[in-house]
């Protein structure tokens, strides 16, 4: 594990996001520099197209829980 300086308002910003997802900030910064590795690997994707990825790759079909949004 190391240490990423970042800018104080993005910071904030993870701080922010994580707080809403549930999510400790180390877990958001993570979670944004997953989808961001993916994304800029596969521009041609969506983000609901990486997520659904995502979901099939942990074996839960994502829509099996559109129902309780």
């Amino acid at each position: 594990m190391g240490i990423v300086n970042i800018d104080d308002e993005l910071h904030e910003e993870v701080r922010k996001a994580g707080r809403i997802m549930c999510r400790s900030i180390n877990a958001q910064a993570e979670f944004w520099m997953k989808i961001g590795m993916i994304a800029e690997s596969n521009p041609s994707l969506s983000f609901n197209q990486i997520m659904r990825q995502q979901f099939a790759e942990a074996g839960l079909d994502a829509k099996n829980y559109m129902g309780t949004l």
